[in-house]
């Protein structure tokens, strides 16, 4: 069974944070829990882009941002998915340099050494070569770096449903079933 973390940094993209947990509260059948830590400045993006706090609302566990007493601060806690979205670049760059200095980036370096799925969704237009050399990085190391760059073949009409386009792609990198546009499939 999942065991899942969500990272929120304080990158523009609180959306996809929110449409993340909206997906996963009824796949609840699909995990075991979901863990959420989420930096200062991402409540802050969070409420100026969305007014409002509805973060608090959400039934996953919540940690502070230096609690290295979390569970997934240790590969024997077994969590197996980490979402960082979105994900800034400050971040990514700790990251890639397997600095530890709070518990997004001890979670990442954790599911990195244990060879789990760490899904970043890079939130930065455009990247100079540090961005570039960095999703490299991660990427050499079995991260999987997941663009938050909507799709428009299933014509979203509305914010929520471009943010999906990036959510639901998240969702199948992480083996997440999840019922999505498909291309080639009549809907």
């Amino acid at each position: 069974m999942n065991k899942i973390i969500i990272a929120i940094t304080g990158a523009s993209g609180a959306i996809y944070a929110k449409c993340l947990m909206d997906a996963l509260v009824p796949l609840n059948h699909q995990y075991e829990s979901v863990g959420v830590v989420m930096s200062d400045n991402a409540k802050i993006v969070w409420e100026t882009e969305l007014d409002n706090k509805d973060y608090t609302k959400y039934p996953f566990t919540f940690y502070q941002k230096n609690d290295f007493n979390a569970p997934f601060a240790s590969g024997s806690a077994q969590y197996n998915i980490m979402f960082v979205v979105p994900c800034s670049m400050g971040t990514l760059g700790r990251i890639a340099s397997g600095i530890s200095d709070d518990l997004i980036t001890r979670a990442a370096d954790v599911v990195l050494k244990e060879r789990r799925k760490l899904i970043l969704v890079a939130r930065e237009t455009p990247y100079n070569l540090i961005h570039i050399k960095n999703m490299e990085t991660i990427t050499l190391a079995g991260g999987i770096i997941c663009p938050a760059t909507p799709s428009f073949y299933s014509k979203p009409k509305t914010m929520e449903e471009m943010a999906m386009t990036v959510v639901n792609r998240m969702l199948d990198l992480a083996g997440i079933d999840n019922k999505s546009y498909r291309w080639g499939n009549s809907q």
